[in-house]
């Protein structure tokens, strides 16, 4: 008797997709009892569609997301790893692997604690044969992490990095160029409030200059916006 798997592939890259698509036919070639209905998704307001008409029938068991996913069209989206923790929130037995190109222990540290996933792949470690195991792994109840993600792993520094959604939707606002002033109108937040949260923001970044432009960047640099 073949088990069937109801996966969602989330990529803006069609050709990534389609490799991440082909591993699990693979897996189900090689294993005939395996078997996969395939979704694939290339932008988040169509994921999160997905996510939420699969909630009411618990019907995804795998997400393989990538992070790099442009903003919804509301702006409650700012990446995929938003469309993770929504997976956690609604489909909590739901698998997740995350394919990413950050390979910044910063950046993978939040999303770690954010998201939790099952497999964590670099994707310029990532080949047909690593696909395929982190997949296996995956269906088998073990962790998977690619060989950067180990490494930044070993190399972890004690400090405890501590960015949250309000701190994350702050730095899309100023990157797209949405001032100061215009913030309390966007964020459920005082205007000192948010103050606060940016001097924090710079503090973590190590940003001393007081213009936000170099904020962006440091932003940019690690994998934020």
């Amino acid at each position: 008797m073949s088990t069937r798997y109801n996966v969602l592939i989330v990529d803006d890259h069609p050709i990534i997709a389609d490799a991440y698509k082909s591993a699990f036919e693979f897996i189900s070639i090689e294993d005939g009892k395996l078997k996969f209905n395939i979704t694939t998704v290339h932008n988040s307001d169509d994921a999160i569609e997905k996510i939420n008409n699969a909630s009411k029938q618990k019907k995804i068991d795998i997400a393989f997301l990538d992070i790099s996913i442009p903003p919804s069209s509301d702006g409650t989206i700012l990446s995929g790893e938003d469309i993770g923790t929504t997976i956690r929130q609604l489909l909590p037995k739901c698998k997740i692997i995350i394919a990413t190109t950050f390979n910044d222990n910063y950046r993978i540290q939040v999303i770690l604690k954010n998201v939790n996933p099952d497999g964590f792949l670099i994707k310029n470690d990532v080949n047909k044969e690593e696909l395929v195991t982190s997949i296996k792994t995956v269906l088998k109840g073990a962790p998977y992490y690619s060989k950067s993600v180990l490494e930044l792993f070993r190399k972890q520094a004690s400090i405890d990095y501590k960015l949250d959604k309000i701190d994350r939707q702050i730095l899309h606002e100023l990157s797209v160029g949405t001032k100061m002033k215009e913030l309390p109108n966007i964020i459920p937040m005082s205007m000192a409030g948010l103050e606060k949260r940016k001097k924090h923001l710079k503090q973590i970044f190590g940003v001393l200059d007081n213009d936000d432009r170099e904020l962006i960047l440091k932003a940019k640099e690690k994998g934020f916006i």
